[in-house]
C-alpha cells in the first residue's frame, strides 16, 4: 500500500467525517492543542435534556399585583428525522479493498448550549487491518448544532493518527468577538454548518419539493460552499444493512467560488421516515470509495455522558 492509497483513505474519511483535518492542520502549520487523556463529551455551558421544552405560558396577573418574569426555556425544535441515541455504523471500502475502516455517526443527545437549543452530534472513525498497519487512525468529532437549522455553534476534533494526537475545539462566530477561554474562534459566514451538521441537515430537506440547497460548511480548517442537488428521487441501493429505495443527492464542493472538478460525491438517503443515510460514494482521481450502512440502532442516552 503506497502513499497514494493512504491519501485516498484520508480523503474518504475527510469526506465522511472530516478526519483529514489533522493533516490539513499539520500541512499548514496550524497550532493544535495536545489531546488530554480524559475528554468530557460536553463542553462547559452545555445543559442536557433542554431541547424541545416549550416556553412556559404566562398566567395573567390579578389587578393590583406584581409578577416576576420567569426565564423562558429554549423554543421547541421542529419535527426532524433525528432521534436522541441514534447510532449508525458504516463500513468503508476503498478501491478494491473492502472493510478498511469503520465509521460511526451518533446523535448523542439534545440540550441547551450558548442560550440555544442544540443537537450534540458525534462521529468516530477507525482503520482496520491490514490498512491499520500503515495508516493507524482513531478519530472523534463532536458537533453542537442549532436544533432548528443545524447551523454549527461549536465543532470539536480529537484526532489520533499514526500515534500523533491533537485536539481542536472551535466556536463559530460571525461577529469577531473574543472567543471563550475553552475554545478557539472560527470566523464563519452566517448559516455555516460543520460536516456533521451538514450531513444531518440534508436529512431534513423535503427532496420531493426541493431540487437544490446550498450551505457554507466549515471543516475545522477551511470554509467551503456545498451545493447539494437532487440526482434521483428513487434508486435501488444495496448495503450490508439491507436493500433500500433511496434519494440520491449529488454534492458539489466550491472553494472561493471555484468548484472542485477532480472529485465526485453522492449521498443516498433512505426513502423512509428517518431518511437514514445509507450510502456515501466518492470518486477521486486516486481511488474510489464507498461508505455503506452496516447497522442502524439506538443507545441509552441516559448513560451517554
Amino acid at each position: 500500500m503506497g502513499r497514494k492509497f493512504t491519501v485516498a483513505v484520508g480523503a474518504l474519511v475527510a469526506l465522511g467525517l472530516a478526519a483529514g483535518g489533522f493533516y490539513w492542520m499539520r500541512a499548514r502549520g496550524e497550532q493544535a492543542l495536545p489531546l488530554p487523556d480524559v475528554v468530557s463529551p460536553e463542553p462547559p455551558g452545555f445543559e442536557e435534556g433542554m431541547l424541545g421544552n416549550p416556553p412556559s405560558t404566562p398566567v395573567p396577573a390579578k389587578p393590583g399585583t406584581t409578577t416576576k418574569t420567569k426565564k423562558k426555556a429554549p423554543p421547541a425544535a421542529p419535527a426532524l428525522p433525528l432521534k436522541s441515541g441514534e447510532v449508525l455504523d458504516y463500513t468503508a471500502d476503498v478501491a478494491k479493498l473492502d472493510n478498511v475502516a469503520t465509521l460511526t455517526l451518533k446523535v448523542r443527545g439534545q440540550g441547551s448550549f450558548l442560550g440555544k437549543s442544540v443537537w450534540h452530534l458525534q462521529a468516530a472513525a477507525h482503520t482496520l487491518k491490514p490498512l491499520r498497519i500503515v495508516f493507524e487512525l482513531d478519530d472523534q468529532f463532536d458537533s453542537y448544532s442549532d436544533a432548528r437549522t443545524l447551523e454549527s455553534l461549536q465543532y470539536e476534533m480529537r484526532l489520533n493518527e499514526r500515534g500523533q494526537k491533537v485536539q481542536s475545539i472551535q466556536r463559530m462566530t460571525t461577529s469577531g468577538r473574543e472567543p471563550a477561554a475553552e475554545a478557539a474562534e472560527a470566523r464563519v459566514l452566517p448559516g455555516t454548518r460543520d460536516p456533521l451538521g451538514m450531513m444531518q441537515y440534508l436529512r431534513t430537506v423535503d427532496w420531493s419539493a426541493t431540487r437544490e440547497v446550498t450551505s457554507p460548511v466549515y471543516d475545522g480548517h477551511k470554509l467551503y460552499e456545498v451545493r447539494a442537488k437532487l440526482a434521483s428521487g428513487s434508486v435501488a441501493v444495496g448495503v450490508p444493512a439491507g436493500d433500500y429505495r433511496a434519494t440520491k443527492i449529488a454534492l458539489h464542493v466550491f472553494e472561493n467560488g471555484v468548484e472542485s472538478k477532480d472529485a465526485y460525491f453522492a449521498l443516498y438517503l433512505a426513502n423512509d421516515a428517518a431518511r437514514t443515510p445509507v450510502l456515501l460514494e466518492a470518486v477521486m482521481p486516486i481511488a474510489s470509495a464507498r461508505v455503506a450502512l452496516v447497522k442502524a440502532g439506538q443507545e441509552n442516552t441516559q448513560s451517554s455522558r
